[in-house]
């Protein structure tokens, strides 16, 4: 029966929905691990269905940004006074203006991307690249924090910065990476200035190659720009709004325009991977947001990297069996 609800599809929908609640906002790439786990598992689901799926599915890890940040992206709201609320609609103002490279270059070449770099091992190459890309880059922002300071030296700690909170019951020291945190030019998101925003949005351009990571990406530039963690990290979450709720409709109307429409069972599977994408991303965001406070993102950098080279055996074993 064509509407009959197929709980087993629910299941796999969920699995699909936790994945990509906690690989949407950790920098490891989600449509990497989408893919990847869509060679294990597979849905039993027409192929546009599955394209329309693997992008519409985000729309429940955005919303989870709304609510975890409501307060911060409502410039209606009544607790904020007049210059917070111009603030706030700066921010807007810098999300919409640093997703126009990704619009401009990515939606002319989404087919093509989809077509020819979906490849695993593609996505292990990114995985691998950007991987060591993290540590070499926050290996260099520790470097050049502790060579600023006498006695910051590698392996040694200093007072904590005043701006960390810290309790009488903490040792109130800073380790290597909180002190390169504590350098960064920019320490929270609204010191982000239009160039930055910018700079930061042509980073996310990379994301369109699958395995890269569209947190990842724009985390990098982040970085590379001046950035302390919590700042580019917080304006990714931001950033992710436009972009993929713009690349959400966009693969919907795609969907229709080709004369598909949802049968019963297509609609909860869709709405299946969204709700739970949407519960795991409340966590995983909260989760990201503590762990930054204290360490930097080089074992985001190690996982990629080991993730990368397993999908290289594992797929590399089965083109010589």
């Amino acid at each position: 029966m064509e509407n009959a609800i197929d709980f087993i599809e629910l299941l796999k929908a969920a699995v699909f929905g936790v994945v990509e609640g906690i690989t949407e906002w950790l920098p490891i790439s989600s449509t990497g691990h989408m893919l990847l786990l869509n060679q294990f598992l597979t849905m039993d689901v027409s192929t546009d269905f599955w394209d329309m799926f693997l992008v519409v599915i985000q729309l429940g890890a955005i919303l989870a940004v709304c609510a975890i940040f409501f307060r911060q992206l409502n410039p209606f709201s009544p607790s904020k006074n007049g210059f917070e609320k111009r603030k706030t609609w700066e921010l807007w103002g810098k999300t919409v203006v640093a997703c126009i490279p990704a619009a401009v270059i990515g939606i002319p070449l989404d087919d093509w991307m989809e077509e020819h770099l979906g490849s695993p091992f593609v996505i292990a190459a990114a995985l691998i690249v950007y991987g060591i890309a993290f540590i070499v880059i926050e290996n260099a922002r520790e470097q050049k924090a502790s060579l600023a300071l006498p006695g910051a030296g590698s392996g040694q700690l200093r007072p904590a910065p005043k701006h960390f909170a810290v309790t009488a019951s903490t040792a109130e020291i800073a380790t290597r990476s909180e002190l390169a945190d504590e350098d960064a030019r920019i320490q929270s998101v609204h010191e982000i200035d239009w160039k930055t925003a910018i700079g930061i949005g042509c980073f996310q351009v990379l994301s369109i190659v699958p395995g890269t990571s569209r947190s990842g990406s724009t985390i990098i530039g982040g970085l590379l720009l001046g950035c302390s963690r919590t700042a580019v990290a917080e304006f990714t979450f931001y950033l992710a709004i436009p972009v993929m709720a713009g690349a959400s409709g966009l693969r919907l109307v795609k969907y229709f325009l080709k004369g598909n429409a949802f049968s019963a069972n297509e609609t909860a599977i869709l709405l299946t991977g969204c709700a739970v994408a949407f519960a795991v991303s409340l966590l995983v965001i909260r989760f990201l947001m503590g762990f930054i406070r204290k360490h930097d993102f080089k074992p985001f950098g190690w996982y990629r990297i080991a993730l990368g080279i397993a999908v290289v055996a594992y797929f590399g074993l089965k083109l010589l069996a």
